[in-house]
């Protein structure tokens, strides 16, 4: 399938996200209302497959990210530590079939990129050339610098990641907030200035302190995305199946849920159970029926 796209026309590119940073006017886009305008926020969700995607694309969201959490909430891991280049690929293809107008991010997968560079590289085109992606997250800071220069010198554009890294939890001992003390601060510190310093257009700021994270963006030329970072960030980023109810599990403390469509499964399953166990279920209207002719031939009596 074509992966081109025409920048014009309200598709969000790189340069778009760059410039909500900025507020400075895109050349890309013709629509002075929706871009570089203002100083709107940034809002990004996670997608994993083509109706999700194409629910979200439609209802306005700036960036799509086929995040690694697809591995628990979607494919039932336990963390995102098992989840491997070619499921990513399977599920960034499907999103890429939704979405025509937001920015298409794929996260790197545990694996992926933590030893040869060059592999690292080479999966990072496959998310590209195969599945459509527009860039890739990668996380970590200070010690990714080279690899995200590598990246961004094969014209892959890379979005940063660092406070909270999922793919980092057995380091960290779970899945804690980052960044609470003076030195964990000034390490995260440095780990913004890496990432951009490297070439990274954005960064995710997850699990810090909101004074942390305001204190990042208010040093970054580049955007920065948060997820439990407070509300200074220049976007924001959430799962998906965390806001509408659909996560099985805990849920952390900065997401909001918005509705419970988990909830209306169960109900709607619920109901459509009882209703065939009760022979409520199709109903004549629901049923496909012959024709008068054809019913009569085919259930006339037989002759002997």
């Amino acid at each position: 399938m074509s992966t081109a796209f025409d920048a014009g026309n309200g598709k969000i590119t790189v340069p778009d996200i760059l410039n909500r940073k900025t507020g400075i006017r895109s050349s890309s886009s013709q629509d002075s209302h929706n871009f570089g305008s203002d100083r709107r926020k940034i809002v990004c969700l996670t997608a994993y497959d083509y109706p999700t995607a194409r629910l979200v694309d439609e209802a306005g969201v700036d960036i799509v990210l086929v995040g690694d959490s697809l591995g628990m909430v979607v494919l039932g891991y336990e963390n995102t530590l098992p989840l491997t280049v070619d499921e990513m690929l399977h599920h960034t293809r499907a999103v890429r079939r939704g979405v025509r107008r937001a920015l298409l991010v794929a996260d790197m997968p545990y694996g992926s990129f933590h030893e040869d560079k060059h592999e690292a590289v080479r999966n990072a085109v496959r998310f590209v050339k195969e599945a459509g992606a527009e860039a890739v997250k990668v996380e970590g800071g200070e010690r990714r610098m080279d690899l995200i220069a590598q990246l961004v010198e094969a014209e892959i554009p890379v979005m940063g990641h660092i406070g909270l890294t999922p793919q980092s939890m057995h380091a960290f001992g779970g899945f804690r907030v980052q960044g609470k003390t003076v030195e964990a601060a000034e390490q995260l510190l440095r780990d913004a200035r890496a990432v951009e310093a490297a070439g990274a257009f954005s960064v995710v700021l997850e699990s810090i302190p909101r004074e942390l994270a305001a204190r990042i963006t208010a040093d970054l030329r580049i955007p920065t995305i948060g997820i439990g970072a407070g509300p200074e960030c220049d976007g924001q980023i959430l799962v998906l199946h965390d806001m509408i109810g659909l996560s099985l599990g805990h849920t952390p403390k900065f997401t909001r849920r918005y509705t419970n469509v988990g909830e209306a499964i169960s109900q709607a399953v619920t109901a459509y159970a009882e209703d065939v166990r009760d022979a409520r279920f199709p109903a004549d209207e629901e049923s496909y029926h012959l024709s008068s002719e054809v019913r009569e031939r085919l259930l006339a009596p037989r002759r002997s």
